[in-house]
């Protein structure tokens, strides 16, 4: 009978973290499903990480509204800019290598490049500080161009400020890393991620995006149109290669990504560091984003995230690592507030990261 005494208590607390984790999460699928309305989302991938166990992984609503399809955890949904983080980690991994140097002077690898470019180093395209802008409204994105020709249009561009005198976000710099990869490593920054980042980590659906290729479970983007829901538009097959963001991923694959960023696997710890320092400007003062990831703190709380918008997609990752929280989020409706999803989700299981 003693037996059955000490067993009656551990059941009983069992039973209440069960209620307790079900409790949480019916509050998450009530919450998304009431975002998903007002902001007339057909569809949302979710993953929760907490402790390192992805303790929430599911589908809400409609990956395709045509075919009535519904979301899955397996659901594949494109990057946008939240992709900016692996041409970081692409990009670190060569330093390590002895390949490259924070603060080269890119002209080191682009010779002919304009002479507005002298000062220009890695380490400024990586923060947003380089001066080179996004892309101008008369960038002709249904035109493919090969990666020289990419190259030459930037180029041709003007700054819009001094090298490391102010932040601002730059796509543009972001594509010219993808083609400083394919100059130092021989390959093509698609295939770099591939090889390096994606198989090591059996990240098994994450790729570039082709639109051409039979992608089992690819989600359908869409646009609000004056109310009425629109498919995405349709950009080049070149300008879904580059390495501002144009990555095919899951909420698995972001899983196991998360959980690489707690260990060396690929970087040692100190690149890590750099990645989610802030940026220094040339007058001392800071800006809250590293390398690929956006950095801040929710009333004492850290977190690092960045999101991503592309083909009527959007996506999120906010890792809050004083909590051991991560909130990965996908979407397929471009107006969609993803941050608000994912900040959302994590003050459900902490009222500290609740967004103000």
């Amino acid at each position: 009978m003693k037996r059955f005494s000490l067993c009656i208590p551990l059941i009983f607390l069992l039973s209440i973290g069960c209620l307790a984790q079900n409790s949480i999460e019916t509050k998450v699928d009530e919450y998304i499903r009431a975002e998903m309305k007002a902001q007339q989302i057909p569809g949302v991938a979710l993953a929760v990480i907490k402790d390192g166990k992805t303790i929430i992984a599911r589908g809400y609503g409609l990956a395709n509204v045509e075919h009535q399809v519904p979301v899955k955890p397996e659901t594949i949904f494109q990057s946008g800019s939240t992709g900016k983080q692996f041409t970081a980690t692409a990009v670190m991994m060569l330093v390590e290598e002895g390949k490259l140097a924070l603060d080269d002077n890119i002209i080191r690898y682009f010779p002919d490049a304009p002479p507005s470019w002298q000062n220009i180093t890695v380490r400024h395209m990586l923060t947003h500080t380089s001066g080179m802008t996004d892309y101008p409204q008369d960038f002709d994105l249904r035109r493919d161009y090969t990666e020289d020709e990419l190259y030459q249009r930037i180029k041709a561009i003007p700054l819009a400020f001094q090298p490391g005198e102010k932040w601002s976000y730059s796509n543009l710099a972001y594509v010219m890393l993808g083609i400083l990869i394919h100059k130092v490593s021989g390959k093509f920054y698609g295939d770099f991620l591939q090889e390096r980042i994606f198989k090591p980590l059996e990240m098994t659906t994450a790729r570039i995006i082709s639109e051409s290729d039979i992608v089992p479970n690819r989600a359908a983007g869409y646009l609000i149109v004056n109310g009425q829901l629109k498919n995405q538009d349709w950009v080049s097959p070149s300008l879904n290669t580059t390495a501002d963001g144009a990555l095919y991923l899951t909420i698995y694959d972001m899983a196991k990504w998360d959980a690489a960023l707690n260990t060396e696997k690929l970087l040692k710890k100190s690149s890590l560091e750099q990645m989610w320092t802030p940026v220094k400007l040339n007058d001392g003062k800071t800006e809250p984003y590293g390398f690929g990831w956006a950095l801040g703190q929710i009333r004492g709380h850290r977190f690092i995230e960045h999101g991503g918008a592309w083909q009527g997609f959007k996506a999120q990752i906010s890792r809050y690592v004083d909590d051991k929280l991560t909130v990965i989020v996908f979407a397929n409706q471009i107006r969609t507030n993803q941050a608000k999803l994912a900040h959302g989700v994590a003050g459900l299981f902490n009222p500290d990261l609740a967004p103000n």
